[in-house]
């Protein structure tokens, strides 16, 4: 039977698509920078305002392959900006043509001292608010933090190394895992 929230009607398949046509106009234009689509603000339960924005990534079905890719360009080259272009390439081509890959949930990568993250993993929900054009989406998710031998933990890690050379190997990185029927 066809799960109904990822029939091509529903919230969940419209905001996936909707984030894939983001991402790729990001990658392909403007060199990966996030546009303030992928950088959604986050607020409480009871609506206040905790940033005014994070960025996430989309997390796919089974992302264990695009994290051992992502892992292998970060490693394999100690030159910064070559793994930066060789990832933009991998991420610009096929990756967010199939929206139906993706399951849905977020990933966001904070310090380990991160206040904002102690808050979100001491309310265990929040709200993102994702706004770009015409498009604005409120999705309430429960929040967790990933282990690091999760594959959405592996590859979160990767992506963003290989945006940012200077990242820690120290990390906090967490799920956001919306409630489509409330969205």
């Amino acid at each position: 039977m066809e799960d109904p929230l990822r029939h091509e009607d529903s919230p969940h398949h419209a905001f996936v698509s909707w984030q894939c046509r983001l991402r790729k106009r990001a990658l392909r234009d403007q060199g990966g920078r996030p546009s303030p689509g992928m950088r959604p603000r986050v607020m409480l339960r009871n609506g206040n305002e905790i940033s005014p924005a994070i960025t996430v990534l989309l997390v796919e079905l089974e992302p264990d392959a695009t994290a051992d890719m992502l892992c292998h360009i970060g490693r394999k080259s100690q030159d910064p900006q070559g793994r930066y272009e060789e990832g933009l390439k991998l991420l610009s081509s096929s990756y967010y043509l199939h929206p139906e890959v993706f399951c849905g949930d977020l990933t966001a990568l904070f310090s380990p001292d991160s206040s904002l993250a102690k808050t979100l993993l001491i309310e265990r929900f929040c709200i993102l608010h994702f706004e770009e054009g015409a498009w604005a989406v409120r999705i309430p998710c429960q929040v967790e933090q990933l282990d690091k031998d999760a594959p959405a933990y592996k590859m979160t890690y990767w992506h963003n190394f290989l945006f940012n050379p200077t990242l820690p190997s120290d990390v906090c990185i967490l799920a956001f895992h919306p409630d489509w029927t409330q969205a």
